[in-house]
């Protein structure tokens, strides 16, 4: 009876101490930490995906605007500009829009160019020509040119001109009868230039020679004559719809809107007519193009706000009020007026519907029927010359929505970005924080097994104790 008693004690005590105290902790603290830490990390993964889907959804309808309005600027839909005869006229569209305001008659009465003097002959660029100096005058001031012996030449005097940089070029044309001096202005009317000579300057007489335009009566124009002038400055005259006009230039940029028109040879009496080419696309290609795009980003939206099924997972981005913003907005596209005149004044009117998924679709028949009954009608409402509230044509609309949602301080994207970003933050620190929790929560445990283990090992001590008793006992009793 001792025997058995003794033997059911041993087994029960021999099993007191040797527990893996470690690994048991490790193993309550990651049952208690798991599930929270997956929960956290769960809604980290989802907040990730909500601000890069923010943050695509922003960059993808910027995208949209900027490639729109690059897209309605592109002369490929709205032709080029050109010109019945090119050797009076030319014309070229100038960058940064569409051209405007043709066709248009023009007339060039007169082409604009520089005043032109020249010097009498001399023998050669380097023969004297005195020394003393000079007065230019230009209607941006006064260059003193001086001669000395290190530049008593021709091309000596060419080349202080031209260091004086006054918008006059000095040139020494040699030829079979020797060298002299031309000088060049910029051409109209008011880059006139005068080249004199003080009186108080008795130096040399010979610089005479190459003064113009001077009102010293003590010039010795007996023994030196002046320099000649071969062609006077004078702007350019052209009558532009009926509407005379000066230019100091030939090459005229501020007339037609996004039109450069060089003035090639004048033509009194001539009337050229400037208008735009055919258009390489069409406007039903323009139109399809628009549509592909806005697919594309409406698509887009489609996928991150899908509702889950049960066996797909719901987007990111379902639910989000941003999204739902922004898709109702470019929803609207189809029925906002983008002219205030007109036969067609939306994109519904012109063969452009919404489908129940919110992409678009292109009636081409009804575009076509539309454009060919009010062409001018559908350029308006897609790109106007000027944009206006009441008339803000395709681009500046969807340009506007862009604005809107992504306003810095109001904007629906712009505040969604915000939320979510500060939401990840406050994730993080939920996970900062279960890690403090937990080290505390393994630091107790330890502490607990630890004092069970000096407990166990004291009845281990008195385990062998009873041992040792009971195999006396038992001795004794045999």
């Amino acid at each position: 009876m001792t025997s058995s008693i003794g033997s059911n004690i041993i087994s029960s005590l021999g099993t007191g101490s040797g527990i893996d105290t470690s690994s048991l902790v490790t193993s309550l603290v990651a049952a208690v930490r798991d599930p929270k830490q997956t929960l956290i990390t769960n809604k980290q993964t989802l907040n990730t995906s909500r601000i890069s889907g923010i943050a695509t959804a922003a960059s993808s309808l910027s995208t949209f605007s900027t490639a729109l309005t690059s897209l309605l600027k592109d002369t490929s839909y709205s032709g080029q500009p050109a010109s019945s005869d090119p050797t009076v006229a030319s014309v070229t569209a100038l960058t940064g829009g569409v051209p405007s305001g043709l066709p248009a008659q023009i007339e060039v009465k007169q082409l604009a160019q520089a005043q032109v003097m020249k010097s009498a002959t001399l023998e050669n660029a380097n023969s004297p020509v005195g020394l003393g100096t000079l007065t230019l005058n230009t209607k941006s001031g006064t260059s003193t040119i001086h001669i000395t012996s290190a530049n008593n030449s021709l091309s000596g005097l060419a080349k202080a001109i031209n260091s004086a940089n006054a918008g006059v070029t000095a040139t020494v044309m040699t030829d079979s009868t020797g060298s002299r001096l031309v000088l060049k202005g910029t051409s109209g009317e008011a880059n006139e230039f005068s080249l004199t000579k003080e009186p108080s300057d008795t130096t040399s007489t010979s610089l005479q020679a190459f003064t113009f335009g001077s009102t010293e009566t003590s010039l010795d124009t007996s023994s030196y004559s002046t320099m000649t002038q071969t062609q006077a400055a004078q702007n350019a005259k052209i009558v532009l719809d009926g509407v005379e006009m000066d230019y100091a230039d030939n090459v005229v940029t501020d007339a037609i809107p996004y039109v450069r028109i060089d003035l090639n040879k004048a033509a009194p009496g001539t009337t050229v007519m400037l208008a735009t080419d055919a258009p390489a696309a069409s406007i039903t290609d323009l139109v399809a193009e628009f549509v592909d795009a806005f697919n594309e980003l409406r698509t887009s939206l489609n996928t991150v706000t899908a509702a889950g099924t049960d066996t797909t997972d719901a987007g990111a981005l379902t639910n989000d009020s941003a999204i739902r913003e922004m898709k109702n907005r470019l929803a609207k596209l189809t029925t906002m007026q983008l002219s205030d005149t007109g036969t067609f004044r939306t994109l519904s009117s012109i063969g452009i519907s919404t489908n129940k998924d919110g992409t678009l679709s292109l009636d081409k028949e009804k575009l076509a029927a539309a454009y060919e009954k009010d062409p001018e009608a559908i350029k308006r409402m897609i790109d106007p010359d000027v944009s206006t509230e009441g008339n803000p044509g395709l681009a500046k609309a969807v340009a506007d929505i862009n604005a809107v949602l992504t306003d810095k301080d109001y904007g629906a994207l712009t505040l969604a970005s915000d939320r979510y970003t500060k939401l990840a933050k406050s994730y993080a620190k939920d996970l900062e924080n279960l890690d403090d929790r937990m080290t505390d929560y393994q630091a107790q445990l330890s502490k607990m097994y630890t004092a069970m283990e000096s407990k166990l090992t004291a009845l281990k001590a008195t385990q062998s104790y009873l041992k040792q008793q009971i195999d006396s006992w038992n001795a004794k009793d045999s």
